[in-house]
């Protein structure tokens, strides 16, 4: 049984095979304005477009598949009105540069993130070269792509990284089928502030709860929101001197809360 893979609608295993005397015959019929046999000479070639577009997988969050064929059959159609059936080389070699090209112009011109057309051109060589690698029968390294692509390890890792789909930091980090898994958001972590830094912060807060109205409304406005202690005589309407008294009175409750 055929392999099927299902394209805008178009079932490539139903796909028509022609021969390269059929792709002479239909082209010179299709410079004479035969529409019959430009529709089945573009239905025969569509599976040359499919592979060109499936080089470029995982170059781009925003371009579906669709749309990256849609492109494809473009630049197909302007091989197809620019081709010279005297030419002496076969369709696909004359298609492919034209077909690819669309593609990649599609890319640019569809991309939310402003990536340089330099760096998108090493992610797409690095992509083609991790893909011919990758017949080796093991996923290649960094260092064996960029001596392929004749640049240096730091580019190819920066031009991947440019055209590499973001993922939501709600996503699952793990595809273990488990719906109620980990996400990436759970995977992060402040260095800074450990499960014991969080447990201090815990009870701080605890304790700061425990006093007096007045007190905590003064530990409140000088250590949780910064702010000076004649600001804070002039918001609760007393002298600068006790706002210091009762800050220190403060301290020291919350001194014993805390060692308690």
């Amino acid at each position: 049984m055929a392999h099927r893979i299902t394209v805008t609608g178009v079932d490539t295993s139903s796909l028509p095979r022609i021969t390269r005397e059929e792709s002479k015959s239909l082209l010179n019929e299709i410079k004479q304005g035969n529409k019959e046999a430009e529709e089945k000479f573009v239905r025969a070639n569509l599976r040359l477009v499919l592979s060109i577009v499936q080089r470029f997988s995982g170059v781009t969050a925003t371009a579906h598949s669709d749309d990256l064929f849609q492109a494809g059959c473009v630049g197909l159609m302007k091989a197809i009105a620019g081709f010279n059936p005297a030419f002496d080389v076969l369709f696909s070699t004359y298609a492919v540069p034209m077909i690819t090209g669309e593609v990649r112009r599609f890319l640019r011109e569809t991309n939310s993130m402003k990536v340089s057309r330099s760096l998108r051109d090493t992610a797409i060589k690095a992509l083609n070269a991790r893909d011919v690698l990758s017949r080796e029968g093991r996923e290649p390294t960094l260092f064996e792509i960029a001596r392929e692509i004749d640049v240096s390890e730091s580019k190819v890792a920066d031009a991947l990284d440019a055209v590499s789909e973001p993922v939501s930091l709600y996503d699952r980090a793990f595809s273990s089928g488990d719906e109620d898994g980990l996400t990436y958001i759970d995977q992060l972590c402040d260095e800074g502030c450990n499960e014991d830094k969080w447990n201090e912060i815990s009870v701080l807060h605890d304790s700061v709860k425990c006093l007096p109205e007045r007190e905590r409304r003064i530990i409140v406005l000088r250590y949780f929101k910064g702010k000076t202690q004649v600001e804070i005589s002039r918001e609760v309407g007393i002298s600068q001197a006790q706002v210091s008294r009762l800050e220190k009175s403060a301290l020291e409750k919350l001194k014993r809360y805390i060692e308690a």
